[in-house]
């Protein structure tokens, strides 16, 4: 029987342009369940190498995006400091979509509709390799913490609490 093939997702279509090694891991989602520690069951990696994405919006410069591991919380202070902002608030989540092209769930720094300003948490440097999503529930790309420095111009900055 033929493998299914999975449908390419602006990040994974990205990330192969660039020749960058990575691993697909595809794992059953429910809208009730979005968190890190049921990904992490799914796909046997530990949390605190399962990276979120978060968009928030500073009041200088827009959209800036923010890749935090999973287990922990995004310090606005922090993320403002870094973009140069002196306020930032979460993007609403109604706007997720036409901002980024992702969806709730499924929201990855790579390949989103346009290049913000991205900051990725100092602790990615400890793993050769992190999890983020590939672009949709249901599908985490285990990439090396420079490769999405690379791919979205981003910068490594302490983030959390």
């Amino acid at each position: 029987m033929a493998k299914k093939k999975i449908q390419k997702t602006n990040a994974i279509r990205l990330v192969e342009q660039k020749k960058i090694a990575y691993t697909e891991h595809e794992y059953s989602w429910n809208e009730d369940d979005l968190g890190a520690g049921h990904v992490s069951e799914q796909v046997g990696i530990a949390p605190a190498r399962i990276f979120k994405t978060l968009v928030t919006v500073g009041n200088k410069t827009g959209p800036v995006v923010a890749v935090i591991p999973s287990d922990h919380e995004l310090d606005l202070k922090k993320i403002a400091k870094a973009s140069g902002n002196k306020k930032v608030e979460m993007l609403h989540l109604r706007d997720l979509e036409a901002t980024t092209g992702y969806i709730r769930g499924g929201c990855s720094p790579i390949g989103m509709k346009k290049l913000f300003p991205t900051f990725v948490d100092a602790s990615a440097e400890n793993f050769d390799q992190i999890a983020i999503s590939a672009g949709r529930r249901g599908l985490q790309m285990e990439i090396a913490p420079n490769a999405i420095v690379e791919l979205t111009r981003g910068q490594f900055v302490e983030l959390t609490h």
